[in-house]
């Protein structure tokens, strides 16, 4: 999925996230303020390391990226990514944000443990995923992505 903004920067946004409405909620809210990120999608942890190591069928990265990951999931969890993605040579250094319903602090502390960029509660990112959406496309505009 391609969710194209005008004015795109040199980056794409991959949301993984099994809850539909949650992702359909994401994506509105970019299109709506203008994220200037192509934007893909993973419904697990599995499907988002196929995409990053560009072994995924049809979904490509081509820009530097910034990861919106999800912990409870089935299948690879965000946790099992995580620990997959961290020990990769070429994937450590990626960019990123948890986006979960958990606000529990061991949750917090292991994912920051796992060198994440940031932890977003959903409940707490604004109505309609507003202030994430203003979030991404401040830290898109002022950050040099590896």
């Amino acid at each position: 999925m391609n969710e194209a903004a005008g004015n795109q920067l040199d980056c794409t946004v991959l949301l993984v996230d099994d809850d539909d409405v949650a992702v359909e909620g994401v994506l509105r809210s970019f299109r709506k303020h203008e994220v200037p990120c192509r934007t893909l999608t993973a419904g697990d942890g599995a499907e988002a390391l196929a995409i990053l190591r560009g072994q995924h069928p049809e979904k490509r990265l081509d820009t530097p990226v910034i990861v919106l990951l999800d912990i409870n999931m089935p299948g690879m969890d965000g946790f099992q990514f995580l620990e997959v993605a961290r020990g990769d040579d070429r994937l450590k250094r990626t960019v990123v944000f948890i986006l979960s319903t958990s606000a529990r602090d061991q949750d917090r502390t292991r994912a920051y443990d796992e060198h994440v960029a940031g932890y977003m509660v959903k409940s707490a990112v604004g109505p309609q995923f507003s202030l994430l959406a203003d979030f991404i496309r401040k830290y898109a505009h002022t950050q040099k992505l590896p």
